[in-house]
């Protein structure tokens, strides 16, 4: 089975070599915990090494936004050219308004669609799933996200869906994505004896792979991510 390199040292070992292709993957976890910088490692290091061409959509922050802090993360944004397009709600907006009165999902669909016949990418990121659904207003949000993953996966591409969780709270997510998703990979903030706070990294699942299931200690260095063993106190 092909794989896509998280290039997260330690935790492409733990996924016997990544994740499968053309799996759906939700990236949960709590503000702050590296969600949209490990998503963008991902595509990053797999158009500068593998030669993927990727997609990053941002419905939160906008694009130059978002490109500031992956270059103060030492991503080299000149470096991977036209092979990772980094797209932002306002510039889908703006190139869209003449499709009219067509619904907010349809428009996404529509731009998503034109870009893949455009550039044909393989990885694509959407950040973030709750937002999207906000913006889609869907009215039966379980049935209409079962239509959104199976067009996903009729895209023939791996894609990562962000997803924000609350604080303390332990629900993937809100309306059945954790079970509609191929791969669940958990995010948190552990605290570490009285003043300390850890970041952590868990795959929850992955099908088509054997793994653990247990928490490890994420880093983040000049050598980029790291999943080690965790570190307590």
């Amino acid at each position: 089975m092909k794989r896509v390199k998280t290039y997260i040292h330690g935790l492409d070992d733990i996924l016997h070599g990544g994740i499968p292709q053309g799996h759906i993957v939700l990236l949960a976890g709590e503000p702050g915990t590296y969600k949209s910088s490990l998503a963008f490692n991902i595509i990053y290091n797999n158009v500068m090494n593998d030669k993927h061409v990727a997609c990053y959509i941002t419905l939160e922050q906008g694009r130059e936004s978002l490109i500031q802090q992956m270059s103060g993360m030492n991503f080299d944004i000149g470096a991977v050219g036209n092979n990772l397009s980094i797209v932002d709600l306002a510039l889908i907006r703006k190139n869209l308004e003449k499709l009219g009165q067509q619904s907010w999902m349809q428009i996404f669909k529509t731009y998503a669609c034109n870009l893949k016949e455009n550039i044909d990418y393989s990885l694509l990121v959407i950040d973030s799933l709750p937002v999207l659904s906000l913006l889609a207003e869907f009215s039966n949000p379980r049935i209409e996200l079962f239509h959104f993953f199976e067009w996903l996966r009729e895209m023939n591409i791996t894609c990562i869906l962000i997803s924000e969780m609350a604080s303390g709270k332990e629900e993937y997510s809100q309306t059945g994505e954790d079970f509609l998703s191929d791969g669940i990979i958990l995010l948190k903030m552990e605290k570490v004896g009285d003043v300390n706070v850890q970041r952590r990294i868990r795959v929850v699942k992955m099908r088509a792979t054997d793994h653990s299931s247990d928490f490890f200690t994420l880093l983040f260095g000049k050598a980029g991510f790291t999943a080690t063993r965790v570190i307590s106190e």
